[in-house]
Parts: C-alpha cells; sequence; structure tokens
C-alpha cells in the first residue's frame, strides 16, 4: 500500500496497475517483497509524473478530431494523386474480375518481398532462399530474426485472408501485434509500450540522436483508443476521403508509437489493411514494404518533417500523405506493367525481351520474374540465354550476382 500521505494526489490507479502487471509478467520469480518494492517505486515515479503534469498549466493529453479534414483544401498534387488511385484501382479490378488464375504468382512474390522488406527495414534478415522458404511455410526459424520474419508472415496471412472481419480497435491491434511475436518469448508482445520510447538517428562516428519524442507510455493506451474512435467514426459517416484519412491514422500511431518494439512494422501492416478494408487491393500484388524500403529516406524525410508540432496539435500531415500517396500509385503502375506482358500471351522469349525492354541499367533475374509472373525460373533463364546469345543482352557476374543489361 502506498503512503496516506500520498493518497489524495490524484493518480489514474489503471497505469499502476498496468504497470505492476507488467513487471510481474517479466519478472515472476521475484519474491512478493521484492516485488512490493519495485512497484512501490513504480507507483511513486507515476504519481510524480501525474502530479508534474497538473502542475504543468492543466496540459492534457494530445487531442484527435478525424472531422477536421473534412474542411481542409488540399492542393492539386493531393487531388491529382487520389483521381489517379481510384483509376488505376478500378482498371486493376477489371483485370481481376478478367483472369483472376493468373494473379496467384504475384500474390506469393508480392507476400515474400513484403515480409523481406518490411523486416530489412528495421535490420532483420536472412537470406533471400531462406526468406522464401519461411514465407512458403517449408522451413522453421532457426534465430530471433527468423521468428521475427515468420511472426510477419503470419500476420500479412490473416491480413490478407480476413482483412474484412478485422475491426479497427485497439484489441484487435494488440492481438496482431502480440502474433508478430509469437515464434518467441516475448513478454511485452500484445501490450501497448511500459517504458518512455525514442524515435532516434544513428551516425557513423558513434553518436545518436533523438529526433521525436512519442507519446508517454502512460497516455498510449487511451491515445490508440482514440485514434481507433476517429478512425472508425469519419470512415462510417463517410466524412472524409478514406485515402486522406488512411495516413493520418499511420502517422499518428508512429507519433504514438504504442510498443516498446515493433512499431514500424506493424505501421505498414496497419497500412495494407486499411487499404484493403477501403477497397484497395493492390498490396495483395504489389509489395508496398518493397516501395518504402527502396526509398526509405523519403519515407523518413516525410514521417520527420508531418511529426513537427505534432504534439500540440500543430503539425502538417500533408508530406507524409503524400508520400503514401505516391507510393500507393506506384504500386498500381507495376501492377499494370506486370500484367500487360501477361494479357498479350506472347512465348516465353517474347515476354522476357519485352520486360528486359522495359528496364534501365542493371537488372536481375528476379527483375524479370516480378514482370513476367506466369512463367517459371527455368522459362525466364532459359529466356535470358536466348538473348545474351542473340546478342541483345550482357551478362554479368556469376550465381547470386548475376546480372544483365540491354546492349541495343
Amino acid at each position: 500500500m502506498l503512503p496516506n500521505a500520498i493518497d489524495t494526489i490524484r493518480v489514474e490507479k489503471s497505469a499502476i496497475l498496468y504497470s505492476r502487471g507488467i513487471l510481474f509478467d517479466i519478472f515472476p520469480y521475484f519474491t512478493h517483497n521484492i516485488k512490493d518494492k519495485f512497484a512501490y517505486s513504480i507507483d511513486i515515479s507515476l504519481i510524480l509524473y501525474y502530479n508534474l503534469r497538473e502542475n504543468n498549466g492543466g496540459k492534457e493529453m494530445r487531442s484527435f478530431n478525424y472531422s477536421a479534414f473534412k474542411e481542409q483544401k488540399w492542393d492539386s498534387g493531393i487531388l491529382g494523386l487520389i483521381a489517379a488511385i481510384y483509376k488505376e484501382a478500378g482498371k486493376q479490378e477489371q483485370y481481376l474480375k478478367q483472369r483472376p488464375q493468373e494473379m496467384e504468382k504475384l500474390v506469393e512474390i508480392a507476400k515474400i518481398q513484403s515480409t523481406e522488406a518490411s523486416n530489412a527495414i528495421e535490420g532483420i534478415v536472412t537470406t533471400s532462399t531462406r526468406i522464401k522458404q519461411l514465407v512458403e511455410e517449408k522451413t522453421t526459424p532457426r534465430n530471433r530474426d527468423e521468428q521475427e520474419i515468420a511472426g510477419y508472415r503470419d500476420v500479412l496471412n490473416v491480413i490478407h485472408e480476413s482483412f474484412d472481419a478485422i475491426p479497427i480497435t485497439q484489441n484487435n491491434i494488440l492481438q496482431l501485434h502480440k502474433m508478430l511475436y509469437s515464434h518467441m518469448n516475448n513478454p511485452l508482445a500484445g501490450r501497448t509500450k511500459s517504458v518512455q520510447n525514442y524515435i532516434s538517428a544513428a551516425y557513423p562516428d558513434g553518436h545518436t540522436e533523438i529526433l521525436f519524442t512519442p507519446l508517454a507510455s502512460c497516455e498510449t493506451s487511451e491515445a490508440l483508443d482514440r485514434i481507433c474512435e476517429e478512425y472508425n467514426r469519419v470512415i462510417g459517416n463517410l466524412e472524409v476521403e478514406p485515402l486522406i484519412i488512411i495516413p493520418v491514422f499511420i502517422h499518428d500511431f508512429l507519433c504514438i508509437h504504442p510498443f516498446n518494439d515493433g512499431n514500424g512494422r506493424m505501421s505498414r501492416l496497419l497500412t495494407t489493411l486499411l487499404l484493403y478494408q477501403n477497397g484497395f487491393y493492390i498490396g495483395k500484388y504489389i509489395s508496398l514494404e518493397a516501395k518504402i524500403s527502396k526509398n526509405k529516406d523519403l519515407y523518413y524525410s516525410a514521417l520527420s518533417q508531418s511529426q513537427i508540432g505534432w504534439h500540440e496539435g500543430k503539425e502538417d500531415a500533408l508530406p507524409f500523405i503524400k508520400y503514401i500517396l505516391g507510393t500507393i500509385l506506384a504500386s498500381y503502375k507495376d501492377f499494370e506493367e506486370r500484367t500487360s506482358l501477361v494479357q498479350e500471351k506472347l512465348s516465353a522469349l517474347e515476354m522476357v525481351r519485352m520486360a528486359s525492354k522495359s528496364k534501365i541499367g542493371r537488372f536481375n533475374k528476379q527483375d524479370i520474374r516480378e514482370l513476367c509472373p506466369t512463367l517459371s525460373d527455368s522459362s525466364i533463364e532459359g529466356a535470358l540465354r536466348k538473348l545474351v546469345a542473340a546478342g541483345e543482352l550482357k551478362k554479368e557476374g556469376k550465381g547470386k550476382s548475376t546480372c544483365y543489361f540491354r546492349l541495343n
């Protein structure tokens, strides 16, 4: 029990009980005496925090009002991106109705690329062969990185198969986070963060710089509830364009940074989930995560620009919205390019020839496979050999480092 002298200070008891629960789960072998001492320290720290906030001008937690975006005037760049995405989504829908069976190969490639790229952004890696085997569930994880990769695969599969049965609630987000770590022993899986976290940059000389301080851990659960409620309200009432509010929700999620670990991967999984729920299925066939990974400097720059003033509710979400919309549109363009070769019913040689003509500079077999999803590896390899022999392509390197470029 806490001393009576401080019982009168207003404290959010749920935060204290939650912190104690985390402590006891992590250290089940501690004696009750030691647990009480730790819990007492947590209680005192939380009381001091809330007392400080009370004395800091009565500053309230960050508020969220997604209806405000209904009144915002968007520039021609944003409106043009939205119009183009709807146009491409309509073309994709027609194509899928006509040739659904030809798309399974694209789905397989996108799953592998999404799992590999999203984890690689966070420094979680393994070999391409192992990634493919893990995604296809033909092997089991060998180490921590592969355990996290397998978890991402599982969440992505659930989103692919059951996106329409996953309401956007804090509980469901926590369940997806728990699944992300289901192949390893992580006591914080499926729980909001227990300590303050920071978004930092590491430099070659060894020093780090804090770029952004997310919401405090004791405010996280309530904030996560609020953004879910706001999102569901404006989407349910058709108040705001989904292609606007999806990036806004993801941006707020990243600023809250609700977990001790896994925030980036969860944000990308949630992006795919929200797009599916609003009728944009591009992530099933083209990896959004791979697009982000290829230009992650632009991603972090847009995120950083939009984080300025976030705690005061004065942020400009435009840079992040524009980045996400640009990524979605680029993915639809890739889909159109890849399916155009399938529609023409060409021979394997002609398909690979046309695919190579769409490439600038060096490319590898994987690049051709993405453009020719209906061809087997042996067909692609045979066609590449013929094009090299005919003097159309130049081959460089050996084994995994093999690449090609056009000679005319």
